[in-house]
């Protein structure tokens, strides 16, 4: 593992943070950078670390405190203020209590605050307290739990780090935890870090550099030991082609089937968002003969249990090629999990004497021989965090197993953690819930002026949005302008609606990425300018091809993927006032669009057995998405502008004023249109909702 430290950059923290926070917590705000942007040490908000300093109250008096990170806090992100502050005497005097239950201690932490408003200190803070040293640095490193993870783990570590490291056999983090680690240091108050058993590591210094050091030096010896005793020999013959083509059949399948049932119904499932693991590594342990043996036995460390379950999902040999039988063995193997969880939880709950406020039955990592790995979360974020955590705990079992057998915790220390107070409160400041949360949307015609508004809308709301059209670079950067604001909650896929291929690998592009699709929205079209004698004919198969075939291609492939994921879904297709009411010269768009229409309603009629909703809007006169021209008014607005002697801002003046509310009509318009569609206001389908500010004969009839 590379030492990444830099006088230049911590010099750098200290002037920028040095006057507001004081130096201490500015090199305490520099190294836990370092440690969190290690893959190999921290995932996600793991580990924690502290410095011990004092603070000036507002009496002017020096008090001793310690700065702590805060739960949940991602260290490679971390500010100042992620290390809440608290006053350290009176932490250190409860380590004279025999015993301190979780609930008591968090009262404890939050009394002793310096600040209010402060997050909540780490569930290792006690830990940190009680601990002398100024510095203190706690990571999961995965070399360190492959060591500490098997039978005679304690005697491979002594092998690996050397005698100058303290080894503490599992305890369950919180007081007890803290107590012990203190008292072992306490008989070896020279040892250079300390390690708890299949829990990780622990290292310390009177500055940051040399906390700093000491992790990454004892995390590099585990590295180097590993390297020499344990090569993983697995392997497989599934190419990652294959193991592709089988994502496409299972993945929505699997997504409809982790969707949780909801008691209402115009919003009926809470689905989750899929991230697929299938790499060489992966479809190797899977494929193996003890890929079963290996995979179900217990986590590397609870730390991990809020993203990934105290145990993943195994699908015996998977039915791929025939679509009824995989979907019953998924249904089957699903609903036994579930089962299996409840009864982990109850018997638990039982024990512990405690009434659990449990989270849903469904699994979070389901691993599938032949495929790889499906990973489940309520959006992208953490779907990617049980991703990451399922790779990285692999990845060290596979290691494991090369040198040994493993060794992991008993299920009641499992439960303990994963129902722990601090671990569900993390969870908690997630589930900031927006209406489209864990929700997909397939978007046609995105890089236009009305496809853009209509992405930006969507993911607003908390959708993920696979902003699709022609290849080239309008789309490549819209999708730039919108990961600015929404990062992996949106992808651009390349598609042309006229070619079936193409729009059956669009649906298949985002099917690899979250899992599925829930809303398709149809707004792909094309425009000409031509009087019916003067019509050529190529044009209006060019717009025929795009505006009907383009729907229909559309209609037809989400159909599939509906009907095949299980959970309904809606379809808002993008219509327009020329339906109702059509204008002289644009009788190719007009017919064409009501084609599309006519689908669109047909639709309504076929897919409402399965729970899915078809819907309308039609726009009038929507000239641009700010920078963002319209592909439309680009082709007609030159002819319209000649005939009425207008300029282009007199042209959407024009159209303006002859709307009843003299109403702009913009792009945000027709995406709060298709939202009131998408998150089901009412229990609506086949309807048409005009945005057009009120023409009275484009009115549906």
């Amino acid at each position: 593992m590379e030492n990444k430290w830099s006088e230049r950059e911590a010099s750098e923290f200290t002037e920028r943070y040095g006057a507001r926070w004081g130096t201490d917590l500015a090199l305490r705000t520099y190294s836990s950078r370092l440690l969190g942007g290690e893959e190999g040490l921290v995932l996600h908000g793991g580990g924690n670390t502290s410095v011990k300093s004092t603070h000036t109250d507002l009496l002017g008096e020096s008090v001793p405190a310690v700065f702590v990170k805060a739960s949940g806090c991602d260290m490679s992100r971390a500010e100042p203020e992620d290390h809440p502050g608290m006053a350290l005497e009176p932490l250190r005097k409860l380590r004279a209590l025999p015993e301190l239950s979780d609930d008591a201690m968090l009262g404890e932490l939050r009394s002793r605050l310096l600040h209010f408003q402060s997050p909540t200190p780490s569930i290792e803070a006690l830990v940190h307290a009680f601990l002398p040293p100024k510095y203190i640095d706690h990571a999961h490193p995965d070399a360190i739990l492959a060591l500490t993870n098997q039978s005679g783990g304690e005697k491979i570590l002594r092998d690996a780090l050397g005698k100058e490291v303290i080894v503490l056999g599992y305890v369950r983090a919180g007081f007890e935890l803290a107590k012990k680690a203190a008292a072992a240091f306490e008989k070896n108050p020279k040892a250079a870090g300390m390690v708890w058993m299949h829990h990780g590591i622990v290292t310390w210094g009177e500055t940051a550099r040399e906390s700093y050091d000491k992790m990454i030096s004892l995390v590099t010896r585990a590295e180097k030991y590993l390297a020499k005793h344990a090569a993983p020999s697995f392997k497989t013959s599934t190419s990652l082609e294959a193991a592709q083509e089988r994502l496409g059949e299972t993945a929505p399948v699997l997504r409809g089937l982790l969707a949780r049932p909801l008691k209402n119904p115009d919003r009926p499932y809470r689905r989750v968002i899929l991230r697929p693991l299938l790499d060489r590594e992966v479809l190797s342990l899977v494929d193996s003969e003890r890929g079963k043996e290996i995979v179900l036995s217990p986590p590397l460390t609870p730390d991990h249990l809020i993203f990934t379950k105290a145990f993943p999902l195994w699908i015996d040999a998977p039915a791929y090629g025939d679509p009824g039988a995989l979907k019953k063995q998924l249904s089957e193997a699903v609903a036994g999990y579930a089962k299996e969880y409840d009864a982990y939880v109850a018997r638990n709950a039982k024990r512990t004497k405690k009434e659990i406020s449990r989270s849903d039955s469904m699994p979070r990592v389901v691993l599938l021989p032949g495929l790889g790995a499906l990973c489940a979360g309520g959006d992208s974020s953490e779907a990617a965090i049980a991703s990451d955590i399922t790779a990285r705990t692999l990845a060290a079992k596979s290691r494991i197993a090369a040198m040994g057998s493993y060794r992991g915790l008993p299920e009641e220390h499992l439960f303990d953690m994963e129902y722990n107070l601090f671990q569900r409160a993390k969870l908690a400041s997630r589930e900031k819930e927006l209406p489209l949360s864990g929700h997909v949307a397939l978007v046609t015609g995105a890089a236009g002026a009305i496809g853009s508004g209509i992405c930006r809308g969507l993911l607003k709301e908390g959708c993920h949005v696979a902003a699709t059209d022609l290849p080239g670079s309008a789309l490549d950067g819209l999708v730039d302008e919108l990961r600015a604001g929404f990062a992996d909650r949106v992808i651009g896929v390349p598609l042309d609606v006229t070619d079936p291929a193409s729009v059956s690998r669009g649906v298949e592009a985002v099917v690899r990425t979250w899992g599925g699709v829930d809303i398709a929205v149809v707004n792909a079209g094309a425009a000409a300018v031509a009087s019916l004698a003067e019509m050529d004919v190529e044009k209006f198969r060019k717009l025929e091809r795009v505006n009907v075939e383009g729907a229909l291609l559309v209609l037809r492939e989400v159909a599939r993927h509906f009907e095949l994921q299980g959970t309904g879904g809606d379809v808002i297709l993008v219509s327009t006032k020329n339906v109702f009411a059509p204008g002289a010269k644009f009788g190719a768009y007009s017919a064409t669009k009501a084609a599309a229409h006519q689908l669109g309603r047909i639709a309504s009629l076929e897919l409402a057995p399965i729970g899915v909703r078809v819907n309308m809007v039609a726009p009038d006169a929507v000239f641009a998405d700010g920078d963002r021209k319209s592909g439309l008014w680009q082709e007609v607005g030159p002819d319209r502008m000649r005939a009425r002697g207008l300029d282009e801002k007199d042209l959407e003046e024009h159209y303006r004023n002859r709307n009843l509310l003299k109403a702009r009509i913009t792009a945000d318009h027709v995406a709060n249109a298709v939202l009131f569609f998408a998150t089901r206001q009412t229990p609506t389908t086949g309807a048409t909702l005009p945005v057009d500010g009120g023409l009275p004969d484009a009115t549906p009839r």
